[in-house]
């Protein structure tokens, strides 16, 4: 099992697919890992060698911010973002979108599951 930068990558999947699996990795980044390295994008995980393996690690070491370190740097951002109380970081306190989508329908997963809020009752006819 290849274990790099602290997570397991699953066996059965391509390379350029199994090192998305990393935070901070994504489709473009794996691809120019894999190229750098000259290994292979459709040779599987598990087929990986020793030699590419520590290929990987150390490239993705030397070049690359990835999982704790870039979690942590992008808390800091946030909270950068708090302090200074600019509207991005009300946005963030608040527990809205921060990037300007709609919040009138959309944006559930940011406000969390609905809050009814009772109607206006009608006045009685006399």
């Amino acid at each position: 099992m290849a274990r790099i930068a602290g997570v397991d990558l699953p066996k059965n999947k391509r390379g350029e697919i199994g090192l998305t699996y990393i935070f901070g990795i994504g489709p473009s980044k794996a691809k120019y890992i894999l190229d750098k390295n000259n290994i292979s994008r459709d040779k599987k995980v598990h087929e990986w060698n020793d030699e590419d393996l520590n290929a990987i690690r150390s490239t993705i070491n030397d070049e690359m911010k990835v999982e704790g370190v870039l979690r942590s740097e992008v808390q800091m951002n946030i909270k950068r973002l708090l302090d200074i109380a600019c509207y991005r970081g009300l946005r963030h306190r608040k527990g809205l979108p921060v990037r300007g989508q709609r919040t009138k329908t959309n944006s559930r997963t940011r406000k969390g599951k609905r809050k009814t809020v009772a109607g206006k009752k009608k006045a009685a006819k006399k």
